[in-house]
């Protein structure tokens, strides 16, 4: 499977570096305890099983809307296969439309029943991994507002990358500057 990411400002990115430590160092599920080169801090938006020609085209199209303004709103908590804590963002005009156009891109070449229906647009919402387990309601009972500082008011996304899951391979898609 690849994902397509969009990547974080240096400042955000440092920011979201900084609440993984937190967790970490209060013992809690953190992103900071994984240990691979490619780990870092995105925002998913979309999966499919390969960046065909046409996939490709479309991504190319799509980044070129960035560097693209985003807006934190606060801390997110998911009960799905895993519990996750994360950094939400506002579903605003312009990051919607950044959205649909990789899910359009990635849908256009992909069977169906490949894609991931948390990321079709009328489920996704926008996020910043914090941390993940698989140990279900492992965030909720935990003091974490305290932990963490505060997210940055706003950022930029300033872009495109993709992880190939089975390989570990990451891939630039741009804007290439």
């Amino acid at each position: 499977m690849r994902t397509i990411e969009a990547l974080l400002d240096e400042a955000a990115e440092l920011a979201v570096l900084q609440a993984w430590r937190r967790l970490a160092d209060a013992g809690l599920p953190s992103q900071a305890r994984h240990r691979s080169p490619t780990n870092r801090p995105h925002l998913t938006l979309a999966a499919c099983p390969e960046l065909t020609a046409p996939i490709r085209w479309e991504l190319a199209e799509a980044a070129a809307a960035l560097p693209l303004p985003v807006r934190f709103t606060g801390l997110v908590r998911f009960e799905r296969p895993t519990s996750v804590l994360a950094w939400a963002l506002d579903l605003d005009v312009t990051l919607a439309g950044l959205h649909r156009r990789v899910w359009e891109a990635v849908a256009s070449d992909s069977p169906p029943q490949t894609l991931n229906p948390f990321h079709d647009p009328a489920r996704w919402s926008p996020h910043i991994t914090l941390g993940r387990t698989r140990r279900a309601g492992a965030f909720a009972a935990r003091q974490i507002p305290e932990l963490l500082p505060a997210p940055p008011l706003s950022a930029r996304l300033v872009t495109l990358r993709s992880y190939d899951t089975e390989t570990g391979a990451l891939e630039m898609l741009g804007p290439l500057k």
